[in-house]
């Protein structure tokens, strides 16, 4: 489990890093996030097998569909009004 871990968080990287498109970057965050919430799963079940340790990174993966949804409006918002979705171009989103 740590290993696909490791290998979520290594390929989000590598995304979020190598990736001009705004949608790509934040693909690759949501890797990252999701391998660091699978190891702390594998941690938290190894150390205490209680059930409430899963549910709060359930609540916790919830929260993260919901900051990806604003991520999407803001990436969506950036192409209407620049008519590019590259990161060069979100520089120009706080007029």
């Amino acid at each position: 489990m740590l290993l696909v871990a490791a290998a979520l968080v290594s390929v989000g990287l590598y995304g979020a890093l190598s990736q001009q498109v705004v949608v790509m970057v934040m693909m690759g965050l949501e890797l990252m996030i999701a391998g660091v919430l699978l190891a702390l799963g594998g941690f938290w079940w190894f150390l205490s097998p209680d059930p409430s340790g899963q549910v709060l990174l359930l609540v916790v993966l919830a929260a993260m569909t919901v900051e990806m949804a604003t991520g999407f409006a803001i990436a969506t918002l950036l192409h209407r009004r620049a008519g590019s979705d590259m990161t060069d171009m979100a520089t120009e989103l706080h007029e």
